[in-house]
């Protein structure tokens, strides 16, 4: 008798993890699949996290977080963001990915829909699967900075459809999305009765303009937006995050992620969200500076990606380099060779749908030097000429 579900059953496994695994296991590996920062986490925050534990703050929470913690989400979306919020519409969780899980079992029921970008990071589809509901990846169009293309989408629609993701800036690609691409989408949902989730992780990451959050272009829209504190501060294995609702229904779609973490997760370590609110209300350096040593990495790794002959997409946030080679029809494969040949670890672009075949993502937060040595072998593993 087979006594695991069938949404485990039927959810397959990162394949970023799996090619991860495979490095690991491989003395010398120049890791450059990973999405995590190279960057220590600062020392403020570390230190709050600690003194908040020796004071005894190690007891349960409220399930939505800390009210200190909310607040200091509030001020900070209001900063950087340019959102005006309430603590009513922000709820802390376990990471980014607590948050989209909790938003995804919010708004779907096992055999509902949801649309998500193609290449998109691969946990939009797990998610969905592991809930008995279905993720369908929609196409972009490269020439419209990777906007949706709408009469695919619309072919998508149908009557169990209940919510369409956008990821700006983006993971795989690096694209970021306009304020008008934006509002565009957020007017096209409304037209179809969805909600938005927008998974906004790389917010502060932007390499040369700032990210518009989606609530602020479309703030008729209902919505629940995804920040994680993973990338932005060096986080990443402190698992702490937080989701925000807006538009019509925002206090209802909060209260409902507030009881999806009561009855997942209690609460999130309390003395990780006093380093949470001294990462957001503290010195934003530590942050700046992360951004310009990312933005200097892309220019280089741009420039030599050309010299060598490979097609990179320019990014324009986030951290990761989006290569294409259509001689590569097994990305996963020629992936698992260039780490045995080679020893570098690139993420196959199979891992993000069925549209990153025939690409790889290479991470842009790791040492200069690897990034230059893992374009190096890449080239001469496609046998590229230099241009």
């Amino acid at each position: 008798m087979n006594r695991i579900s069938k949404q485990v059953r039927d959810t397959p496994a990162s394949g970023i993890r799996a090619l991860a695994n495979a490095a690991w296991a491989h003395p010398g590996a120049v890791h450059l699949e990973f999405g995590e920062p190279d960057f220590a986490t600062p020392a403020h925050i570390v230190e709050a996290a600690d003194v908040a534990a020796r004071a005894g703050h190690t007891r349960y929470g409220p399930s939505a977080g800390l009210p200190a913690l909310r607040e200091a989400v509030v001020a900070k979306l209001a900063r950087d963001n340019g959102l005006t919020a309430t603590m009513n519409n922000v709820v802390v969780t376990a990471g980014g990915v607590g948050a989209l899980t909790a938003a995804y079992k919010v708004l779907l029921e096992p055999g509902d829909d949801i649309l998500v970008p193609d290449p998109g990071w691969t946990n939009f589809t797990t998610i969905a699967t592991m809930l008995g509901a279905t993720a369908k990846g929609y196409r972009l169009i490269e020439e419209d900075n990777f906007g949706p293309d709408y009469d695919h989408l619309a072919s998508l629609v149908g009557p169990r459809t209940k919510a369409i993701l956008v990821n700006s800036p983006a993971n795989p690609v690096g694209y970021q999305w306009t304020a008008g691409q934006l509002a565009e989408l957020g007017a096209w949902a409304n037209e179809h009765g969805l909600c938005v989730i927008s998974d906004e992780c790389y917010d502060q990451l932007w390499l040369d303009e700032p990210a518009t959050t989606f609530t602020v272009a479309a703030p008729e829209t209902p919505a629940v937006t995804v920040f994680s504190l993973s990338k932005s501060y060096a986080m990443t294995g402190w698992r702490l995050g937080y989701a925000v609702t807006g538009g019509p229904g925002a206090d209802q779609l909060g209260a409902g992620l507030a009881r999806v973490q009561e009855a997942t997760a209690s609460c999130v370590s309390t003395p990780t969200q006093h380093a949470g609110i001294a990462a957001l209300s503290g010195p934003q350096d530590a942050v700046a500076e992360m951004r310009v040593a990312y933005r200097e990495r892309r220019d280089v790794a741009v420039e030599r990606a050309a010299a060598l002959g490979l097609k990179a997409a320019r990014p324009a946030g986030a951290f990761y380099l989006w290569l294409t080679d259509h001689s590569i029809t097994d990305s996963a494969g020629f992936a698992l060779d260039l780490l045995r040949d080679q020893g570098v670890a690139l993420a196959p672009g199979i891992a993000f749908g069925a549209a990153g075949e025939s690409r790889m993502r290479l991470s842009l937060a790791a040492r200069p030097e690897d990034i230059d040595l893992g374009l190096s072998e890449l080239a001469a593993a496609l046998n590229v000429r230099p241009t």
